[in-house]
């Protein structure tokens, strides 16, 4: 049976993750106004895989007969400074959200909980595979600069990134 911290922090994180799921799908919007329609595209996959680990996180707190809570869900932000702004805010957002993993493993360490140190684990994992990307990316838009070609370029590339399935 899983403990009532490890259940509290547990619901907490998976009304997290429903936060970042429309956190990624307004910047999808914002994108989609600059007419950077690869750019709309990487986030609203970025935002189908964040709904999808809000689910991961309430399949296990069903599985462990755990109390599952829906918190009321913050507006997220609408607008950005320019798409250099959108994705360093959107990297900075998978750092914060990794140290937040690391608070959960630690908890669950201390409850001695395995099954979801397992489950942490996972997610550890899968905010390293977030994270590189999107600094990756910062990183190309920097380099770009005021080069509206190269931007041009870089949205018809981040077309391509299709969702985890």
């Amino acid at each position: 049976m899983i403990g009532k911290k490890m259940t509290d922090a547990l619901n907490l994180q998976m009304n997290r993750e429903f936060f970042n799921s429309r956190l990624y799908l307004s910047m999808a919007a914002y994108f989609e106004s600059l007419n950077m329609s690869g750019a709309a595209q990487w986030m609203a996959a970025q935002a189908q895989e964040e709904t999808g680990h809000a689910m991961r996180l309430y399949n296990h707190l069903r599985e462990r007969g755990a109390r599952i809570l829906l918190a009321a869900v913050e507006a997220p932000p609408t607008q950005w400074d320019s798409p250099l702004a959108a994705f360093e805010a959107a990297y900075e957002h998978e750092c914060k959200v990794s140290r937040q993993f690391d608070e959960h493993m630690a908890l669950a360490q201390s409850e001695k909980d395995y099954a979801t140190i397992v489950l942490l684990q996972w997610f550890i994992n899968e905010q390293v595979e977030e994270e590189a990307p999107t600094d990756a990316i910062v990183q190309k838009i920097k380099m770009i600069g005021d080069n509206k070609g190269g931007l041009f370029m870089l949205d018809r590339a981040l077309s391509e990134r299709k969702t985890k399935g």
